[in-house]
């Protein structure tokens, strides 16, 4: 990965851009921004004390938490709580800010959430990763830092998690149809695969992942929709890709889930 810019924000190794040394953040907010290359790039799991808000300006950014799987669409981000075991992918040709905030500093969310973010927060923030190490605590700086909590406690939430699970039968169904949610494998055939009966999949399906096998893989096709349609790909072909007979069937289903057909939802995200 590279780090756009000159400087390198404070806190961040030059040679290894995801490391960020958190017991030597002096400011109560930092922020680093990152470019993947030709590749996805992964973290595998860890954990800090301070909240962290993954901004998307090019790609995607899919976090995975205990029990969930978050996936953060373009110009918006999720926000992981301090102390929370999380694993972080970037798409290839990723664009990603993160913004790191102690948890004494904004009253955020103690759970993990996907957030709009605003023209003028995403400013900021992209702000922040420019500063050179030495300008973290001048004053002008703390200004900044005191802006952006106060934009940042403000922005709405979005339904954009998947609920997952360990259990190592579901595992293997969970990643078969994360590589291709145009899958329409049925429970049935899913569970002659697994080794076990329909029913017996139906129920531990609802009892790991709270849902029907039905409806949690609709939120995984509308998930990976909003992603599509918020990088630009045209409703054609997201419903195309996403396996439906047609585009009237795919905007029945948006509509459905998000409350307005995704030329009503994109607008309102411009």
């Amino acid at each position: 990965m590279s780090k756009s810019g000159q400087d390198e924000p404070w806190g961040m190794r030059r040679q290894d851009p995801w490391t960020f040394e958190f017991d030597k953040m002096k400011a109560r907010v930092a922020a680093v921004r990152i470019r993947t290359q030709a590749f996805t790039e992964e973290l595998p799991v860890h954990q800090h004390p301070q909240g962290q808000l993954a901004m998307v300006l090019r790609g995607t950014v899919t976090c995975e938490v205990p029990g969930a799987l978050w996936m953060a669409p373009l110009h918006g981000g999720f926000w992981i709580p301090g102390g929370v075991p999380h694993s972080l992918r970037v798409s290839a040709d990723g664009n990603v800010c993160f913004l790191f905030v102690e948890d004494a500093a904004a009253a955020m969310p103690k759970t993990c959430c996907a957030l709009s973010i605003s023209p003028l927060l995403r400013e900021l923030i992209l702000h922040l990763a420019a500063l050179p190490e030495g300008a973290q605590r001048e004053p002008q700086a703390l200004r900044l830092h005191a802006v952006l909590l106060d934009q940042l406690v403000r922005m709405p939430t979005e339904a954009m998690h998947l609920p997952v699970s360990d259990e190592p039968r579901l595992r293997r169904l969970i990643d078969a149809l994360m590589r291709d949610p145009a899958d329409r494998t049925t429970a049935a055939q899913w569970a002659s695969r697994l080794a076990m009966s329909e029913r017996t999949l139906t129920r531990l399906v609802q009892l790991e992942m709270g849902m029907s096998f039905g409806r949690w893989s609709q939120r995984l096709r509308l998930i990976v929709a909003l992603q599509s349609l918020t990088s630009g790909l045209p409703v054609q072909q997201v419903a195309h890709d996403l396996g439906y007979d047609s585009v009237s069937a795919f905007i029945a289903m948006f509509r459905k889930a998000m409350g307005q057909p995704p030329a009503r939802y994109l607008a309102r995200r411009r």
